[in-house]
């Protein structure tokens, strides 16, 4: 009883009770009116989406070059903590970083991007499938979709690890400009705001992969493919991460070296095994030069006539799509880069993040361009006439010397994908129910696994109301909109910050 007295005057009631009645609020409602709920969506995206898309643009540009400039800078020499060395060796901090941050979406996208893509004007008006269906997944999952994170693990971990502040929340970040407001209503805004977008951000990565998976498994062990069986998918991942982060964060780098391991042996296994070796290395290193030689112009180009709106339909929501996601997984990468500086942070993050997901698209992408391009199986084709994304997946997979074994060994490994992911953001999360909170103490349990029921209830009703991937992309928009001006203020606040502790050293 004096157990649940004391937490329950360390818990940050706000913040915890908003989000869950908003969150059942918003699930009632696409589960009562999910066509409504859909052109509302539409509406709301087409607004911020196509008139204030070069607001996303710019934050996208400006959040890398200042990544850049924080480690070239006098800033690069700051070391987050006083250790002698990095709390973890740099295997285990860099699959932390990727295996963490990453959800099983980047499996989901990486075996089916090219094939969106391909079926876009734009790709064949600037010289085809073969150059650019490679090329783009690597420009939307590369520096500037990284630098989102890495821009406030940076500013996180000073936060944490160097001024030693005990409140692990976005308000926090922003003190050193707002100073004592952040006490108050704005600091409860800026946190709330926080909160319901990374919710959105794991509900649309839940609702577009998950449907891949049931599709695997009813294929491979001959389950009717129905609502029920993702839902019981998503409940069994539910129950997997909820049980690994009861161990902490000794469980969550455990996984993460377990789900590297199964990542790897999925590429090598269509790699070397599929057939098409010469043509995935090929592809890909051509696709890393074409994206050196036009990253500049890729970045800026918002198609000003609409004549494809192809920005707007894909760039935009990916650099939405990030920031969203930037609300947990930076604090996560914040916390486990103590002792290291903040140059190393910035570099390392940037080396193992773009390997993971680089080596991903290239080898899982590449192989399915290859069954198109050289054999003549219509992907793109088939998506384009209404086709379900998980079918054109599982078309892929058929080609591939004992299938059966690569279905498995894909949901296997993206199930490990999700349950590392969420397993980090379940313990961030549940640090956003304190009102203080040390980052060397990890929340207590039962707020864990509050939070890892509130991240399934979302998910299950968007996949109910059986939203299109447009509707999707739409709720990360809308709430990266006003997650940009924070991300923002949070910067600005390091750059203080850090300014004035190097004055004292």
């Amino acid at each position: 009883m004096d157990d649940k007295k004391t937490l329950g005057k360390q818990i940050d009631w706000f913040s915890t009770i908003v989000p869950l009645v908003g969150v059942v609020a918003v699930c009632a409602v696409f589960m009562i009116m999910p066509e409504r709920s859909a052109l509302l969506l539409q509406a709301v995206r087409g607004f911020l989406g196509d008139d204030c898309g070069i607001y996303y643009a710019l934050l996208g540009t400006g959040i890398f070059g200042c990544t850049i400039y924080m480690a070239f800078s006098r800033y690069g020499r700051i070391k987050l903590g006083e250790t002698e060395k990095p709390q973890y060796s740099s295997f285990q901090w860099g699959t932390m970083i990727f295996t963490s941050t990453m959800a099983a979406d980047i499996l989901f996208y990486s075996l089916c991007e090219w094939a969106l893509y391909a079926n876009e004007t734009h790709i064949e008006d600037m010289g085809g499938i073969q150059k650019w269906a490679s090329t783009y997944p690597l420009f939307h999952w590369g520096p500037i979709a990284w630098s989102f994170y890495i821009v406030l693990a940076v500013a996180f971990g000073f936060m944490l690890h160097v001024q030693g502040r005990e409140k692990q929340k976005f308000s926090e970040a922003c003190r050193p400009l707002l100073g004592n407001k952040v006490d108050g209503i704005w600091g409860k805004v800026i946190d709330l705001i926080a909160i319901f977008a990374l919710i959105a951000g794991t509900a649309t990565t839940f609702s577009l992969a998950t449907p891949l998976l049931s599709a695997a498994v009813s294929r491979v062990f001959g389950f009717k493919n129905s609502t029920v069986l993702t839902i019981a998918i998503l409940l069994l991942i539910a129950v997997v991460y909820t049980l690994t982060v009861w161990f902490g964060m000794k469980g969550i780098s455990k996984l993460a070296s377990w789900c590297a391991y199964l990542f790897f042996v999925l590429l090598l296994y269509v790699l070397l095994i599929g057939g098409e070796t010469t043509y995935i290395l090929e592809t890909g290193f051509s696709a890393l030069g074409n994206l050196v030689q036009n990253f500049i112009g890729m970045s800026t180009w918002m198609d000003p006539l609409r004549e494809n709106s192809f920005p707007q339909n894909w760039t935009i929501y990916y650099w939405a799509y990030w920031m969203v996601w930037c609300v947990a997984t930076p604090f996560f990468i914040g916390t486990i880069s103590k002792g290291r500086t903040i140059r190393n942070t910035v570099l390392g993050g940037y080396g193992w993040g773009l390997a993971g997901t680089f080596t991903s698209f290239i080898v899982l992408g590449n192989y399915g361009m290859a069954q198109q391009m050289k054999h003549g199986l219509d992907v793109s084709g088939f998506i384009a006439g209404g086709g379900v994304y998980s079918e054109a997946i599982l078309k892929i997979f058929d080609t591939l010397p004992l299938s059966s074994f690569g279905l498995i060994l894909l949901v296997v490994t993206m199930i490990a994908f999700y349950s590392t992911t969420f397993d980090s953001i379940t313990m961030v999360v549940s640090s956003y129910s304190y009102k203080k909170l040390s980052v060397s103490t990890e929340p207590d349990k039962r707020v864990r696994t509050f939070w890892a029921v509130m991240f399934i209830l979302f998910p299950i009703a968007l996949i109910f109301a059986e939203n299109s991937m447009y509707s999707l992309q739409s709720v990360s928009i809308i709430a990266a909109f006003p997650i940009g001006f924070i991300v923002l203020l949070i910067v600005a606040s390091f750059f203080k910050d850090a300014g004035e502790y190097l004055k004292t050293k």
